[in-house]
């Protein structure tokens, strides 16, 4: 891939792995780090890259290792400097988008990630477990968990907001 084909990629690619990435994470920012790294990575490698190799899937699956590592040190990190949990972060913008990443959080990294290339990155079952080194079984037993622990997890979301809605209505 020469530096020009390079660039049209990066143009091309990054706002959609960010947005993949982001998804995976719940941290924009953390989301457009790994992935600009995982291009400077990249960026050595752009001449062993063609069309026909999936540059973009290489670049994904350094994004969600760094990403992954990243937050492996940060939590140990944490462990070490303070006793008690820190408190959950979730991003500003709605409350349906807020409960999916609250959601999507609960989930094993494995169901998590297949969930992500699947629905957000729009991936095939075959793709996906070519990605994670995988068998196309384990991806679908990977998406049918993730989708049933997803779904018990929003449900219950929406039941506990109904009932403090209720519980407002009648204390005033």
């Amino acid at each position: 891939m020469t530096e020009e084909e390079f660039d049209d990629f990066y143009a091309a690619a990054f706002p959609r792995l960010v947005g993949q990435l982001y998804a995976f994470t719940g941290d924009h920012a953390e989301a457009q780090d790994v992935v600009q790294e995982a291009f400077v990575k990249a960026w050595d490698r752009r001449a062993s890259f063609d069309a026909a190799s999936a540059p973009e899937a290489w670049i994904r699956t350094v994004a969600t290792r760094l990403a992954v590592s990243r937050f492996r040190r940060a939590r140990r990190w944490l462990e070490l400097v303070r006793k008690d949990a820190p408190p959950e972060q979730t991003p500003g913008p709605g409350p349906e988008h807020v409960a999916l990443v609250t959601a999507l959080r609960e989930l094993p990294r494995p169901q998590r990630l297949a969930m992500v290339l699947y629905h957000v990155c729009d991936l095939s079952v075959d793709q996906i477990a070519a990605e994670t080194g995988s068998p196309a079984g384990t991806v679908k037993a990977r998406l049918a968990r993730g989708r049933a622990a997803l779904a018990r997890h929003l449900s219950s979301q929406e039941a506990e907001s109904m009932t403090g809605r209720e519980e407002a209505t009648h204390a005033s």
